[in-house]
């Protein structure tokens, strides 16, 4: 069998394991096995190859990879939906008591509770969100 057959094949092992395991190390190493599939393509003899192999897989593991998880575990810069509310002010329009009560969020009117059950806030005082759960802003008074 032809030697850039054979790292051909070890590159698309080696991508398929990256597949199951994510960690972005099996790819980089698939990556190298590619290239040094080219490398074995053109005619370089088989000790050269190795040192391909080993030199591009150096290089992405200890350089690109890095790089590459840092992207990707990067916290989303945006929020959306409901867990955009959080944190936001609202302004309460019928009392909010533990059980039960409404605030209007950016010109929307939700169903509000109190954070701390034991609170009684009247209509027209400033709260913040500090959770949402299902339909329901859980609030509490800014004083």
């Amino acid at each position: 069998m032809d030697p850039w057959l054979i790292w051909l094949i070890i590159a698309a092992v080696l991508a398929a394991a990256e597949i199951f395991t994510v960690t972005a190390a099996l790819g980089m190493l698939s990556v190298a096995a590619l290239v040094t599939a080219g490398s074995a393509a053109v005619g370089l003899a088989l000790p050269l190859q190795f040192l391909v192999f080993t030199v591009v897989a150096t290089v992405s593991v200890l350089f690109v990879r890095p790089i590459a998880l840092r992207h990707v575990l990067q916290p989303q810069a945006e929020r959306f939906g409901v867990d955009a509310l959080i944190g936001k002010g609202a302004l309460v329009t019928s009392e909010v008591t533990g059980l039960g009560g409404r605030v209007r969020i950016g010109g929307e009117e939700w169903t509000a509770r109190a954070y701390d059950e034991t609170l009684v806030i009247p209509p027209g005082k400033m709260v913040d969100v500090m959770e949402i759960s299902g339909a329901t802003a859980i609030v509490y008074p800014r004083d």
